[in-house]
């Protein structure tokens, strides 16, 4: 049988005795042969000359893998590690997901944010219903769903509730409606009697569905926000249009600022002002 004698058998014959029973006295003692332990058996640590074991807590027979949890050196070669890889690989809980409204656009997105799109599965059957299926997990996410309701404005609309639906039964921290163009924001109001708000009723949908934020851009008017019942991030691109206009270098005298209806013309006489 192939054995070994492990630290700290020496210097316990040394205190003991060559038999192992006590220190020697006077008289025969039989000596015996020394002892021999099997690594399996019988682990001894070594010890320091002041009596502290050596290596306490960690197996004799150590693995190459093997690591002190409780070592804070180890927690430091740990952590610089994990900041030395690329930033590509580093964990993060933010998750892009697009729709069929704009896929070219939310590629656009995720490559200026330098993100991979996530996986979604989304198809029609032959009556016209939708399917959504998310392909990875999203539990304790923060998720960007990246869906115009540009026409058609009733399936883009209804594919972007039953995305967020999908994602909140996903357990997903947030979600996160992003909408360029949110559709029925011209009804936002009543010039008639027996009139349907329909913003206002949109509105509603996304906060039942399930969304924590909306981020819509250039709204038919202000007060299209306070018909949500979450946050809502009005993002205004003019400051675009004024770049693109400025390298032109187009005569202010030329231009003119046209609202498309009586709800924005407060938009269009703030963004006159800034061009002129």
């Amino acid at each position: 049988m192939l054995t070994a004698e492990m630290p700290g058998v020496a210097s316990r014959r040394q205190f003991c005795g060559s038999s192992g029973r006590g220190p020697s006295m006077a008289g025969p003692i039989s000596r015996r042969a020394p002892r021999h332990f099997s690594c399996k058996a019988i682990v001894a640590p070594a010890t320091h000359t002041n009596g502290a074991a050596l290596g306490a807590g960690k197996p004799v027979l150590d693995s190459p893998l093997w690591r002190d949890s409780f070592s804070s050196d180890s927690q430091h070669n740990t952590a610089s590690q994990l900041y030395r890889q690329p930033k590509s690989i580093l964990p993060t809980r933010l998750r892009l997901f697009a729709g069929t409204a704009n896929p070219a656009l939310a590629h656009e997105v995720a490559c200026y944010l330098g993100l991979d799109l996530g996986g979604i599965k989304i198809k029609r059957f032959a009556d016209g219903e939708i399917y959504v299926q998310v392909q990875e997990s999203i539990r304790g996410c923060d998720v960007f769903l990246i869906q115009p309701t540009c026409p058609p404005v009733n399936d883009s609309l209804m594919e972007l509730l039953i995305m967020i639906d999908a994602c909140k039964r996903a357990s997903a921290r947030s979600i996160t409606a992003v909408m360029p163009y949110f559709g029925y924001a011209r009804a936002d109001r009543k010039t008639q009697g027996r009139e349907s708000i329909a913003a206002k009723l949109t509105a509603n949908l996304l906060t039942e569905a399930g969304a924590d934020r909306v981020l819509a851009m250039d709204l038919h008017s202000g007060q299209c926000v306070g018909y949500f019942d979450i946050p809502v991030d009005h993002v205004y691109g003019d400051s675009v249009i004024l770049d693109y206009l400025g390298s032109k270098r187009i005569s202010t005298g030329d231009l003119v600022v046209v609202s498309p209806d009586v709800g924005g013309v407060a938009r269009a006489r703030a963004f006159a002002k800034k061009v002129l």
